[in-house]
């Protein structure tokens, strides 16, 4: 039986997959309503319908992901925040180039009578450190 951790994890991975398949559905079945989000472009509070307009019609799209230094922190037994880094492909919707981009990302789940939801997911770009200024 996976620990509650893993299945966190877990969740949050199968959510990441929805963005390169463009399975919508599947992303609102993780997201809870209303949610929010907090990334280079501010703060937002969407609903499925808000989320659904940016899924398919946002002018860039997920195409790669890689999750590293996972931490999962209960702070009740119905509450998980997740921390991590995210090495993330990206491109222009309908182009074949993508970029990649380092952020360290959070996201907070809350278990409802329907499963395990996000509510809450932030990203903040990495800073690359320049080796001369050592």
């Amino acid at each position: 039986m996976p620990t509650p951790s893993k299945t966190l994890v877990d969740l949050e991975k199968k959510f990441w997959q929805s963005m390169i398949d463009q399975d919508t559905d599947a992303a609102l079945a993780l997201l809870s309503e209303p949610a929010l989000m907090v990334s280079s472009h501010g703060a937002m509070k969407f609903d499925h319908a808000g989320y659904r307009k940016m899924a398919e019609q946002g002018s860039m799209v997920v195409t790669s992901f890689e999750l590293s230094d996972t931490q999962v922190v209960f702070p009740t037994e119905d509450t998980a925040i997740l921390t991590y880094g995210v090495k993330q492909g990206v491109a222009s919707r309908g182009q074949a180039d993508s970029a990649t981009q380092e952020m360290f990302d959070s996201s907070t789940w809350i278990r409802t009578d329907q499963g395990w939801r996000c509510v809450m997911h932030t990203e903040t770009p990495v800073e690359k450190k320049d080796a001369r200024k050592h």
